[in-house]
């Protein structure tokens, strides 16, 4: 493997072997915690224009497998790695991570200290600029510098027109941010016959399909960037049809319901991860990918009901409309890649569904 370096915008320079892809790239560079389902993390659209750091040690040792892809085309720029292997014993592989790296030419490093650059990163203010090169010169950081990182993730990997995923049950509009397909998973194990928008669709466009129920799905980006018409569609949709929101669409979800936001000083990406569901009091274990929060002293008492709060540094991670069916997670509940502990989200997206059809 050849040597090569990953470069942060503040002039520091970590020396490594390349695998996967040969390219040279740059994107905001952010860590993962988890320690087990790289592939499902790889391929979700959240990590567009990402370079991921694992904190897990050993990665590749599983290889890739068909059943866990979040998309069809991942579009993070880069991991990087303690230690790589594309050796695999896993019965369901089908490709060691080196060649999917290389057809989607993402490229990865290894030999990286990642528990001294994670260290590094959490000390930041704010998001880090980076980039994996051939040579760590002067022209590298320049151009480092130079890139100016997009604020049009959305755009870039949502769907920008309306597909089917039919079956035979209820009928569930999903809107496309980013979508992860561990949310299409859950909701063709309940039968449910799916049409996703793109995310500029008018409420109109919504409620012209007659949908039991509209899911707000995950994406990348601030939700800052998307816009009034989003937030108008999401009140005018809520009055009339069950609404389930997960990650950017919880975030939406609470702007159009006059919360406020605030981005978080370092992102945080990991699982089993302590939550508190407050209506029981107990503690459930989820997967997160947040860069953004909601300020609790800006919930509007009147219309929001907080669900859910993170038992590590106290966000809000579920909300409640009072007057409407509509409620969301921060968390992704669809458990891709674990735990699987926040899947029942969906069963009560049915039942508000049902209940709705029934009353």
């Amino acid at each position: 493997m050849a040597k090569r370096y990953l470069i942060l915008e503040d002039g520091s320079a970590y020396a490594g072997e390349g695998f996967g892809a040969g390219a040279t790239t740059s994107g905001e560079v952010i860590s993962n915690l988890n320690l087990l389902g790289y592939q499902e993390t790889i391929t979700d659209q959240i990590y567009h224009n990402q370079i991921i750091i694992f904190a897990q040690p050993a990665i590749g040792n599983v290889g890739i497998n068909h059943d866990s892809y979040e998309s069809i085309l991942p579009t993070a720029k880069g991991m990087v790695v303690r230690d790589v292997t594309n050796i695999s014993t896993n019965r369901l592989s089908r490709l060691s991570l080196d060649e999917f790296l290389q057809q989607h030419n993402i490229p990865g490093i290894s030999g990286i200290d990642t528990r001294h650059l994670i260290r590094k990163l959490r000390q930041e203010d704010g998001p880090m600029k980076g980039s994996i090169v051939d040579v760590a010169d002067a022209h590298a950081f320049d151009q480092l510098n130079a890139t100016v990182l997009t604020n049009r993730q959305v755009d870039q990997v949502a769907t920008p027109k309306p597909y089917p995923n039919p079956d035979t049950g209820k009928n569930v509009v999903v809107i496309d941010f980013g979508l992860k397909h561990g949310i299409l998973r859950q909701l063709s194990e309940r039968r449910c016959n799916v049409t996703v928008l793109p995310w500029t669709a008018s409420a109109q466009d919504v409620l012209n399909l007659d949908p039991d129920g509209v899911l707000l799905s995950t994406g990348p980006g601030s939700p800052l960037d998307l816009g009034e018409g989003v937030l108008d569609m999401i009140r005018e949709v809520q009055a009339e049809i069950p609404l389930f929101a997960i990650g950017l669409g919880h975030e939406l979800f609470a702007l159009a319901n006059g919360a406020e936001l605030t981005m978080l000083p370092v992102e945080y990406h990991g699982s089993s991860h302590p939550i508190r569901r407050i209506i029981t009091n107990d503690i459930i274990y989820a997967t997160q990918g947040q860069g953004y929060a909601v300020i609790a002293k800006s919930i509007d008492r009147d219309r929001l009901i907080t669900t859910y709060v993170d038992l590590i540094n106290g966000t809000v991670q579920g909300l409640r409309h009072r007057d409407f069916p509509a409620f969301s997670v921060q968390f992704f509940a669809d458990g891709a890649p674990g735990p699987h502990e926040s899947r029942d989200l969906f069963d009560e997206f049915m039942e508000a569904m049902t209940a709705r059809r029934e009353g």
